[in-house]
């Protein structure tokens, strides 16, 4: 109310703004206010409340949208319409201040060295530097395996073949392990000798015979030390009396008639010393000629690799080879025989289906003997993970095969950072991989500790 006041004391000393109101169409139509003078001149028309509430006053559209036309209208009793304009005005100004300064945020995303600065170089998060080492690199070949124990070349257990007449008296049990010139079984009470050999017993034998059977029967007697080399000569095929004397000092400490010969069927021929894997032959049961009463392999610890056949070039006789066992040790080895039959995944042994997918699944069986059986203790056709070190190349130029960048012309190149920072492509020459760390050997523009490029893994 004081405020309406003050506005009407300005009017009253300011009398020519009257005119103008006479050119607003709503004051034309309004005659009490066009024709009364006294107007100017009664403080209390201030405050008639019509004046102050004129609704349609407050609400003129064309008082709103024409502010610079009659800037004098401020004192007008239209006070209300004039306080609509002053905030129109703040408002347009405050719409520019936000338009600068959403122009001055664009100028700074857009140009953020505006001060005449460089951009850092960028950084990339993803690669990372090693040195170029000189050394000894050898290529390795890692597979998994099963450890177990020796058997004939293609892979199955020894076969013991019976040849005497009877009935089971004695067995070994599954696991035993039986000596050359000790008992295999009995037969009637009778022992089996297991004497070792390649050749298989087929015959009685008696002085006067000759041949590989014979030969055989020799050295054992002398390995065993019923005669001495002196006496026996252990490459002699022949059956004489000196074979015979050594013969009867066997059959004498086993409670045998000390003849001097061998019947078929009292000895046994096998690569021993030899571990029984299975019992076939039951106590009690006939032995008959040409019956089986077990299978047996050799003592010695060995680890089978089915190896991909792509891969038997790179593996040779020979080749050392570390074994980790189940229990996480590690013993070592070397590969006693390669396999010469590939077989596939399917189990179909040296097919050929002229498939690609049968070609890249099939395996060869690399054999490797333990250099310290007692470590593998008793265990059997246990897993175990194998390395086997085929080749090596000492002061060797080395850096992971991660480094290497196929160039589009061929061949492959490295990226070296100088000293100064800068980057270059260094074509190289590969060698030597180590598929077991990733390594591979180079030749080219390079020094031992150059620094190289590689992802970040």
């Amino acid at each position: 109310m004081s405020t309406r006041i003050t506005e009407t004391n300005l009017d009253a000393s300011q009398p020519e703004p009257e005119p103008e109101l006479a050119t607003e169409p709503e004051l034309a139509t309004e005659p009490e206010l066009a024709t009364e003078p006294e107007l100017a001149t009664e403080p209390e028309l201030a405050t008639e409340p019509e004046l102050a509430t004129e609704p349609e006053l407050a609400t003129e559209p064309e008082l709103a949208t024409e502010p610079e036309a009659e800037p004098e209208l401020a004192p007008s009793p239209a006070g209300a319409g004039t306080s609509r304009r002053k905030r129109r005005r703040r408002s347009l100004f405050g719409g520019a201040v936000l338009v600068v300064a959403a122009a001055g945020v664009v100028t700074y995303v857009v140009d953020p060295f505006d001060h005449g600065g460089t951009p850092p170089a960028p950084v990339n998060n993803s690669t990372s530097l090693v040195d170029v080492r000189q050394g000894t690199l050898s290529s390795q070949i890692n597979q998994s395996g099963t450890l177990s124990y020796a058997t004939q070349a293609d892979g199955s257990p020894y076969s013991v073949i019976n040849q005497a007449s009877g009935i089971y008296t004695w067995l070994p049990s599954e696991g035993s392990q039986v000596r050359c010139g000790h008992p295999l079984y009995r037969v009637n009470g009778d022992p089996v000798l297991l004497l070792c050999g390649k050749s298989p017993v087929y015959r009685a034998i008696r002085k006067g015979d000759s041949g590989t059977d014979v030969k055989q029967l020799n050295r054992n007697l002398v390995d065993l030390g019923y005669a001495t080399s002196s006496q026996l000569d252990t490459s002699s095929k022949d059956y004489n009396w000196e074979t015979s004397d050594a013969v009867k000092k066997l059959q004498g400490k086993y409670g045998l008639d000390e003849t001097g010969s061998l019947k078929l069927g009292d000895v046994v021929f096998l690569p021993g010393p030899l571990r029984i894997s299975k019992l076939t032959g039951k106590l009690g049961t006939q032995a008959g000629p040409g019956s089986e009463p077990m299978t047996a392999t050799a003592r010695d610890r060995q680890v089978t690799v089915d190896l991909s056949a792509s891969q038997q070039s790179d593996v040779k006789v020979g080749d050392t080879a570390q074994i980790t066992l189940p229990n996480n040790q590690t013993t070592t080895g070397r590969v006693s025989r390669i396999g010469t039959v590939a077989s596939s995944s399917s189990g179909d042994s040296g097919s050929d289906s002229g498939s690609g997918s049968s070609s890249s699944s099939a395996t060869v069986p690399i054999y490797i003997t333990l250099s310290h059986p007692k470590d593998a203790g008793r265990l059997d056709q246990a897993p175990v993970q194998v390395q086997i070190t085929t080749a090596g190349v000492k002061h060797a130029l080395i850096v992971p095969v991660t480094a290497l960048i196929g160039q589009s012309g061929g061949g492959y190149a490295v990226e070296r950072v100088t000293a100064a920072g800068e980057h270059e492509l260094v074509p190289v020459t590969l060698g030597l991989f180590d598929d077991a760390d990733g390594l591979v050997q180079v030749t080219g523009d390079l020094a031992a500790g150059d620094r190289l490029v590689v992802p970040t893994i």
